[in-house]
């Protein structure tokens, strides 16, 4: 353990829970026979099949890269619609999940329907019978769907209801099932979905600030049974390492430190790496005081994947802002070299060059790349890259985040500018990674604006005025920035905020829009090669996948929160709010 890493105990509740099998009928049933499926292997998971995306980022590192290279950069121009599905209403962000050419898709409300990948034709769909009371506890984002995940012959996913289950993957119908939390009394939102980490089922959450810190737990369950193995809370209670960063804060008033997006994994170390997120309130002088750290919010936290146990985490920001840090976690082996020119903050210790295990990425709102050793937490470098008012300086040596004072809140109905805003920066929209580039390519727009401290004002006692950047002349850009130097290669400008990418190994980078353009840029310059515009935001996680030998890219579009709370600042586009399914391949041929 070093001075980067910090110890602590998981907490326990309860014993293994029992499964049960108690969901409603599916309304259709597979049109295959069940012997013809092929159980999914963890090392299936740690090794996918080229032309399966098997998971929300296709691989447990994170990366949002597919090594199919028949679409590329000589014949993209050529890509066309071969077929389309409406989804169900609701804030849609899913991310098809592709096995053996059957398309596993989530849609908003906990609806997951299994499509011909090919075709498009249903083969089976599942609606969960959700109580009538559940969105009077468990609000926001309850029905967004983000992902699903695959073991052996299950389709798994966490519920509205707080439940995680699993579906036989060729029929849809119902296997097991556990309750997580009762979202009555504990509720939280689950909009993304997990993964499977050494046949473990892994997720996260968002906890409703009413709930309490017990609702605010990473969960491990046993991916053939359901039976819970772990639970870790991410609030600290008295006696357990951290209790003293809440200065004083009554355990039960400490509120909402989630883990809402989708951990990654290292089966080497057996580490799952996952984000946190602000408290409730976001101003530290309304709990417990603007010197303490609230430990663990705004960290990346490195688990035991068999205990729960924290072995490691780094804090990025001390957060008054509601600047989250849950984001994807890119799992990269790499040389660090960061380039002086570029990279604000870097540890003096490192040699240039040297070859490591790092976690990398955009992790918060802020829009900071971290590099973090992923065996110790060590600090490696850290670099702004859009414009942040938030944090002064970061201590190369020991990794420590310096605040920056102008922009803290102190008082009541006190105002700051302050860059980004709560829209960010980077928000749940993901990056991808190539190794053929050792690029990170991040979705990131240009946020600034007036906020005041509120108490008694929404989760965050915070109420803010969003503007553009001053000087900039576009909302959305995309950067592709070295994994190495952390230098920015190119950039990618346009009018509306851009949205999850993909990349591949026929050298492009896919992504949409807030406008609903749909874009294929060339992964060395960022040259957009293709684009066609879908008349809604693409709101959906873009894949690409074979069957058949012919090479897909599927990509939905729709209605989510930050989608209509920034389109005042683009008030010229005027996209519709579809939630449909899109899937684009070369002519039959080619």
């Amino acid at each position: 353990m070093n001075r980067y890493a910090h110890a602590a105990a998981a907490v326990r509740l309860g014993l293994l829970l029992l499964a049960t099998t108690a969901l409603a009928p599916t309304a259709l049933h597979a049109q295959a026979p069940a012997d013809d499926f092929v159980p999914v292997t963890d090392a299936m998971l740690q090794d996918p099949a080229p032309e399966d995306w098997p998971m929300w980022r296709r691989t447990l590192d994170g990366w949002g890269y597919s090594p199919l290279d028949q679409i590329d950069r000589g014949n993209v121009g050529d890509l066309r619609m071969v077929w389309s599905r409406g989804l169900a209403p609701g804030s849609n962000q899913g991310t098809p999940l592709v096995y053996r050419g059957v398309m596993y898709m989530p849609n908003p409300g906990d609806v997951i329907q299994a499509l011909d990948a090919v075709t498009g034709d249903l083969r089976w769909e599942h609606r969960r019978d959700l109580p009538d009371d559940v969105s009077d506890h468990v609000s926001g984002l309850s029905r967004t769907n983000r992902n699903v995940a695959i073991h052996d012959r299950f389709i798994i996913d966490t519920s509205v209801d707080d439940y995680v289950f699993a579906l036989d993957a060729a029929t849809g119908e119902p296997a097991w099932e556990t309750e997580i939390l009762d979202y009555r009394t504990l509720p939280a939102h689950q909009s993304s979905g997990p993964i499977v980490a050494g046949g473990k089922v892994v997720s996260g959450r968002g906890c409703m600030p009413e709930a309490g810190p017990n609702a605010c737990v990473v969960t491990a369950h046993d991916a053939a049974t359901g039976a819970e193995l772990w639970r870790t809370r991410l609030i600290p209670a008295p006696g357990e390492p951290g209790d003293e960063t809440w200065g004083g804060v009554p355990f039960e008033e400490r509120r909402h430190v989630g883990a809402w997006m989708v951990p990654s994994y290292d089966p080497e170390l057996n580490l799952v790496y996952i984000g946190t997120s602000v408290t409730s309130p976001a101003p530290k002088f309304l709990i417990g005081g603007v010197e303490n750290t609230h430990l663990y919010h705004n960290s990346t936290l490195a688990l035991d994947a068999d205990t729960g146990e924290i072995v490691w985490y780094y804090q990025h920001l001390n957060d008054h802002w509601d600047l989250d840090h849950p984001f994807e976690r890119l799992l990269v082996d790499t040389a660090v070299a960061p380039d002086p020119a570029a990279v604000t903050w870097i540890n003096p210790r490192l040699q240039p060059g040297e070859r490591r295990r790092v976690v990398t990425g955009i992790p918060g709102k802020t829009g900071v790349v971290y590099t973090l050793d992923r065996e110790t937490g060590e600090f490696l470098w850290a670099r702004p890259t859009v414009a942040q008012t938030v944090i002064s300086a970061i201590d190369g040596a020991t990794g420590a985040v310096t605040e920056n004072a102008e922009v803290v809140f102190r008082s009541e109905g006190q105002e700051v500018m302050a860059c980004p805003t709560w829209n960010g920066g980077k928000d749940w929209e993901a990056g991808a990674y190539s190794p053929l580039t050792n690029l990170m390519y991040m979705p990131l727009r240009h946020t600034c604006g007036r906020m005041l401290a509120t108490a008694g004002v929404g989760w965050y006692a915070l109420t803010v005025r969003t503007e553009v950047t001053r000087g900039e002349e576009h909302l959305g850009t995309i950067e592709a920035i070295s994994a190495e130097t952390g230098e920015t290669v190119w950039t990618h400008d346009q009018p509306a905020f851009t949205m999850s990418l993909v990349a591949t190994g026929g050298g492009l980078v896919f992504g949409g829009d807030a406008n609903g353009r749909f874009k294929a840029l060339d992964h060395e310059t960022g040259e957009v090669l293709w684009e066609i515009n879908l008349g809604s935001p693409v709101t959906g996680f873009p894949v690409t996948y074979a069957a058949g030998g012919r090479q897909y890219v599927a990509v939905s579009t729709g209605r989510s929160l930050n989608t209509s709370g920034l389109r005042r600042l683009t008030p010229d586009l005027r996209p519709s709010d579809g939630n449909t399914l899109f899937v684009f391949a070369l002519p039959d041929s080619q």
